[in-house]
């Protein structure tokens, strides 16, 4: 297939990839997968018929008409080529796709062609993605960019692409929560990524945001996971003992009824003097229901009830 031309034949060549884990939380059984066959062959037959260019006075005039074709899951062609791997195709589509808005079509789950790609971890594509004009701050239905999608899979080939490339967007990306109110520092902490938080936290994320459920900072969400490690690294890039969620407690107060002992010495030694005597709701913090796929994520016996 030629640049200059659309993907007419890209369906008749891609087969679903059998034996790969699907992830259902990314909605990763996208595109050809989710169609029928009767639906499969009309998109097909569909592309076999599109035109691509016009002659106007002896000029031929692109125009793509393939770039509106979709699934019902509002894939476009090129959601497609990225979900089945389909590189030689997806670059194809991005080359004649350089700074148009095609890129940042979104599906029925908002995820543009770049979410998809952190998901299905093609650091080159994401790179190829960035560089024609993706934009890195658009967000899928829970509210997270790719680099939050990056920073939930422990994906640090694409984290690292990501944050090295049009980074004009970045600080504020760091900066912005997803709709469970966690920045991508929280997320990376949730799932313990020690090396990613560190890199978070260098190149500018606020290592004392509070997530905007009950204002647990991140190191509130290390004593709930009972990482000592995550709390040594956490403190040790200047997080602040003394920071309170919105029911007031400090971090060191959410290590009562815990069996890490070590983790409460090493708060109790860097939390305020006045503040090492629970608050008077001591209960409060520990009756909450998580309220989100990441907060089970640390959440102990004292908040799931069991």
């Amino acid at each position: 297939m030629e640049y200059g031309t659309a993907p007419v034949d890209y369906l008749q060549h891609m087969e679903p990839k059998q034996g790969k884990t699907q992830q259902s939380e990314d909605r990763f059984d996208s595109g050809v997968d989710s169609l029928k066959e009767d639906e499969y062959n009309l998109i097909v037959e569909e592309m076999g018929q599109l035109a691509v260019s016009t002659s106007v006075d002896g000029n031929t005039h692109s125009y793509e008409a393939w770039k509106n074709e979709v699934t019902e899951d509002g894939d476009t062609y090129l959601h497609l080529a990225v979900i089945h791997e389909a590189e030689d195709y997806a670059l194809q589509i991005i080359k004649q796709s350089l700074n148009d808005s095609f890129l940042n079509r979104q599906n029925n789950q908002r995820q543009t062609a770049l979410h998809l790609a952190v998901i299905t971890e093609q650091p080159h594509i994401v790179e190829k993605l960035l560089k024609a004009g993706c934009d890195p701050r658009l967000v899928d239905q829970n509210g997270n960019t790719a680099l939050h999608i990056a920073c939930k899979r422990g994906s640090l080939a694409c984290f690292a692409v990501l944050t090295q490339i049009n980074t004009q967007h970045l600080r504020s990306i760091l900066y912005f929560p997803n709709y469970n109110g966690h920045t991508c520092l929280h997320i990376a902490s949730i799932y313990s990524y020690l090396s990613m938080v560190e890199n978070l936290v260098q190149l500018g994320a606020d290592i004392n945001a509070k997530e905007q459920c009950s204002g647990r900072t991140s190191l509130h969400l290390a004593v709930d996971l009972q990482n000592l490690a995550l709390v040594h690294r956490l403190i040790a890039l200047g997080a602040d003992a003394n920071s309170l969620t919105y029911g007031g407690y400090a971090p060191y107060h959410l290590t009562f009824g815990r069996q890490n002992s070590e983790i409460q010495k090493h708060l109790y030694e860097r939390t305020a003097q006045d503040l090492r005597e629970l608050p008077e709701s001591e209960n409060e913090e520990s009756e909450e229901e998580p309220t989100s796929e990441d907060d089970c994520m640390y959440d102990d016996i004292l908040f799931c009830g069991k």
